[in-house]
């Protein structure tokens, strides 16, 4: 017993100490003070004789006064997040169209985070209405938003500062699915009689890093309503014309959207805002303000992407043209021509391309197209069928064996036959199979285009062992709405964009075959210093639509 009272003596004497403490630190703070005579005026922007609501524009300045106050939260009653002023004076849009009364609120904030709040009602007229956007959006009724997780860059990072002059995803691009754990998230629009409301229904949020240090969290993982409140629960949706520094310059729909109650799609930096870049029935993209140095955007898609390759979805079966190579000698001038010439067109490539039986020649049922060390230098050769066979949409098949040796760069490829017009990216690449000898199984296929070229993000890859000790037949399967990769028919990779302009797609005109083996450059890299000579061979060329 004696034992128990001196060990309560303890802890009375230990909580009068630290109840001390707190006294003489809030002591220290300075006295807590309510504000007083919080007094609130506005002016709708263009009031007149004529527009007693306003010019339809939906400014309001507001300007709010008190005696022992740090700064005012203003709350518009519109939906759209709360507001601080460091002086009281604000200006906000509302942007619900017509003549509408908002009852908005002001908390005066003192010292110690005590408050005061007035109210005062508001009427104003707003003109700004973007229907079209909005039946998009919820599809007439409700629709499902999805994260087009297939397409390269559905979210990249770009600056978010004026004269930067790059008002895109110039710092980061994802690849295909590279946010695993964001990608079952769903988001539903929706249209009633007041307006549209907004709810991810599932999955969680997604908090980059450039913004999780400023809540003291890890970054690029996925977190509950708990970290990211206002991940769950129906919210209301307002449209308002965009203003964002890259309204003018970026060529975007001049409509932004905002999420009420701390809303937002997944992705977490503290913003509820939405610029539409680009809005169509299936899809949607946006730019997100971040803050005054980070601008992040975003591609969403009505239809729900899958990690896994889509088969074809048109079935090519009349061969409309063909190259079985039975006869020896040299390729078929009707059929093939050469690129003659040095350096690899930009891509630091050792060979010179001819037009010698040496590295071009038809011998035993195949074509071989044989690079050549030659006293220090290379050759080779390109056959393609421009101006002589170009056509659009198709399956094309080559039976083929690889060449061996570091430094040799197999390729069966397509460019867009307006290349002499409008170049390179704009015509369009697509890469059917490239091998590379210093990793001898290694097969990829590519696209290229305006808006991924060069390093593309419009590629995948695969292992065939024996690629260099048997023939295989590498495919493209190209129609309209996608491209789909084969080896040996089995699908490796599709890439359906969710939509088709110019930058992503130029893939609706005709294009011609190429075939050559390169030496070194940018995909071959280091050339074996033994290396004398070997050949891609190809058992024929067939094109069906």
């Amino acid at each position: 017993m004696l034992k128990y009272y001196k060990y309560m003596s303890v802890i009375l004497i230990s909580i009068l100490t630290l109840f001390s403490a707190c006294q003489e630190d809030d002591y220290e703070l300075g006295k807590i003070e309510t504000p007083t005579n919080l007094e609130i005026s506005f002016e709708v922007v263009g009031v007149d004789a004529e527009n007693p609501y306003g010019d339809g524009t939906g400014f309001v300045n507001f300007n709010a006064t008190a005696n022992n106050e740090i700064n005012y939260t203003y709350v518009f009653g519109d939906g759209t997040d709360k507001e601080v002023s460091a002086d009281g004076k604000i200006t906000h849009r509302f942007s619900l169209p017509g003549i509408n009364t908002y009852n908005v609120t002001v908390l005066a904030v003192g010292t110690g985070g005590v408050t005061t709040s007035k109210s005062v009602q508001v009427e104003v007229f707003s003109s700004f209405s973007d229907e079209e956007a909005v039946a998009f959006l919820t599809g007439g009724t409700s629709k499902t938003w999805y994260w087009a997780a297939d397409q390269p860059a559905h979210t990249g990072l770009g600056p978010n500062f004026e004269d930067s002059g790059k008002a895109y995803a110039a710092w980061y691009a994802a690849t295909a699915f590279e946010k695993e754990c964001m990608y079952d998230a769903e988001f539903v629009f929706t249209k009633t009689e007041g307006g549209v409301i907004f709810e991810q229904t599932v999955g969680s949020a997604f908090i980059p890093g450039t913004y999780a240090g400023k809540i003291g969290v890890e970054g690029d993982l996925c977190y509950g309503e708990d970290v990211a409140p206002g991940l769950y629960g129906v919210k209301n949706v307002t449209f308002a014309p965009a203003s964002s520094i890259a309204t003018e310059d970026g060529g975007y729909r001049g409509t932004s959207f905002s999420i009420s109650d701390n809303g937002f799609m997944c992705w977490y930096v503290g913003t509820s805002t939405y610029e539409i870049i680009e809005i169509t029935n299936n899809i949607l993209r946006v730019r997100v303000e971040e803050d005054d140095t980070f601008a992040w955007y975003h591609i969403f898609t009505s239809t729900k992407p899958s990690q896994e390759p889509a088969g074809v979805d048109v079935e090519y079966t009349n061969l409309v043209w063909s190259d079985e190579f039975d006869t020896d000698g040299t390729p078929d001038a009707a059929k093939w021509d050469y690129d003659l010439g040095a350096g690899g067109w930009g891509n630091n490539e050792s060979q010179t391309y001819t037009n010698d039986a040496a590295n071009a020649s038809i011998s035993e049922g195949t074509l071989k197209i044989t690079a050549k060390a030659d006293g220090g230098s290379y050759t080779s050769a390109r056959l393609k069928t421009q101006d002589k066979f170009e056509f659009t949409y198709g399956r094309v098949d080559v039976r083929a064996k690889l060449p061996t040796g570091g430094g040799t760069w197999p390729a069966i490829w397509m460019l867009g036959a307006n290349f002499p017009d409008v170049g390179w990216p704009a015509c369009g690449e697509i890469d059917i199979m490239e091998g590379i000898g210093n990793n001898p199984g290694h097969i990829q296929c590519a696209l290229h285009t305006p808006s991924s070229s060069g390093a593309t993000e419009n590629m995948a890859s695969t292992t065939v062992a024996d690629a260099s000790d048997e023939f295989h037949v590498y495919s493209v399967n190209w129609s309209e709405n996608q491209i789909t990769f084969l080896i040996d028919d089995e699908v490796y990779y599709t890439y359906a964009p969710v939509d088709k302009n110019a930058d992503n797609w130029p893939y609706n005109a005709d294009q011609f075959l190429i075939m050559n083996v390169a030496m070194g450059g940018t995909l071959g890299g280091t050339i074996d210093p033994a290396f004398t000579e070997s050949s891609m061979e190809i058992d024929y060329v067939r094109v069906y639509q």
